[in-house]
């Protein structure tokens, strides 16, 4: 043995079972001039490239992934194709349909109906706010002056006065001095029918006064006398079937308060519904010179009371028969006729013409003339005017050459 070094033996280091075990508990032995492991970092120029990916993959993939995409773009452009088809195609057959209507003059028309007057004559007593129609806002058969005659075959004389009107179309079938000043006689009575049905008072009692009664001799009238009561109703049937002047009269004051109040009413609405040829002095039509109108004034004030349906009821009545309480009590019946010979039967209108109402007027300045509504075989309504024949025969003669071109 060796001085200076010491006699004990160094015991073997006994190494770990487990590989590893001695590294992690010697860890701290490490001497601290020792490295840390570090981790290589790839540059780009050594990464893998998706070139390279692409190129792992088969001829086979890549042709398959090219095939999908060929056939979603095919799909689309059918697609699109079958969209772009159907827009041309429905623009088209808009285009035709368009044409043929515009070529038939049917812009989107409805086919024509057959005329319903429970439908046209749509003011009633229920609504009497309602019976005042403002006729300018309707459509109004128009005509320039000067005649028309479309259907070649009226036989109105010379100095006669008349007109034809389809009120479907608004056209004007004939018309010959339409603007021209006439008497309308008892076609004054369409006016004061028209008040009378405003005034809501139909079911009220009138007193007959001894004024109502004082017209001139030989003037139509019922027979009223001062002191009967008859109610207004009676009265306004009593004016339009038999047009009885003593009846416009009653109907005037009760209606007025005086006759010639009335008689401002009657002119202040012939001027609101365009009557501008029109001046009225009395409401029975009996004869002066300030008493006028023309035939384009009567149908405006015809087209506006045929709104009414009890004006176009009583119009239609071949007579009627008043029950009225006489002066001294006692309860008296008269039945009158209608002045409509059409409606009488005295006439006969053509084959398939249907008389809807109107207003007959008869004075020796006025001659014979009737204004009538009727209608065709197709339900449309036509207006119809003849003032100043010379006779009843001649004036139904001419009528009826304007009504048979009703159908044709």
């Amino acid at each position: 043995m060796r001085p200076g070094k010491s006699s004990q033996k160094r015991t073997p280091e006994k190494k770990s079972a487990v590989p590893y075990k001695n590294m992690t508990e010697n860890r701290s032995a490490r001497p601290k001039s020792a490295r840390p492991v570090q981790t290589m970092k790839l540059s780009k120029s050594q990464r893998p490239s998706r070139q390279l990916e692409k190129a792992e993959l088969s001829a086979e993939e890549m042709a398959v992934k090219k095939e999908l995409k060929q056939i979603k773009r095919r799909k689309r452009w059918r697609v699109t194709g079958k969209v772009v088809l159907t827009l041309l195609l429905i623009l088209a057959a808009g285009g035709i349909t368009l044409l043929a209507m515009t070529m038939k003059g049917n812009y989107f028309g409805t086919p024509v109906q057959a005329f319903d007057s429970s439908e046209v004559f749509t003011n009633t007593l229920a609504s009497k706010e309602n019976m005042r129609t403002k006729s300018f806002a309707q459509k109004l058969c128009v005509s320039a002056k000067g005649d028309v005659d479309r259907i070649k075959n009226a036989t109105l004389e010379d100095g006669q006065k008349g007109l034809l009107f389809n009120l479907s179309n608004h056209k004007v079938l004939y018309a010959k001095g339409i603007y021209d000043r006439v008497y309308p006689a008892s076609i004054t009575k369409i006016m004061t029918a028209m008040l009378a049905l405003q005034s809501g008072k139909l079911e009220d009692t009138v007193t007959i006064t001894q004024e109502d009664v004082t017209l001139e001799e030989g003037s139509q009238v019922c027979g009223f006398v001062a002191g009967d009561q008859v109610t207004l109703d009676q009265l306004l049937h009593c004016l339009l079937v038999y047009s009885g002047n003593d009846a416009a009269s009653a109907i005037a004051e009760y209606v007025g308060g005086t006759t010639e109040n009335f008689v401002q009413m009657m002119n202040s609405y012939a001027a609101s519904l365009g009557c501008t040829g029109t001046h009225f002095t009395n409401p029975h039509g009996l004869q002066d010179e300030n008493h006028y109108t023309t035939p384009y004034d009567i149908y405006l004030m015809l087209n506006e009371a045929i709104k009414y349906q009890e004006f176009t009821e009583i119009t239609q009545l071949s007579s009627y028969t008043v029950d009225y309480t006489g002066a001294d009590g006692s309860a008296l019946s008269t039945t009158l006729p209608a002045t409509d010979h059409y409606l009488t039967g005295e006439a006969n209108p053509p084959k398939d013409v249907t008389i809807l109402g109107g207003k007959t007027g008869t004075t020796d300045s006025a001659g014979n003339c009737l204004a009538i509504l009727t209608q065709n075989a197709y339900g449309k309504p036509f207006v119809s005017i003849v003032m100043g024949a010379s006779s009843k025969d001649l004036l139904y003669q001419e009528m009826n050459s304007l009504l048979q071109n009703l159908n044709s």
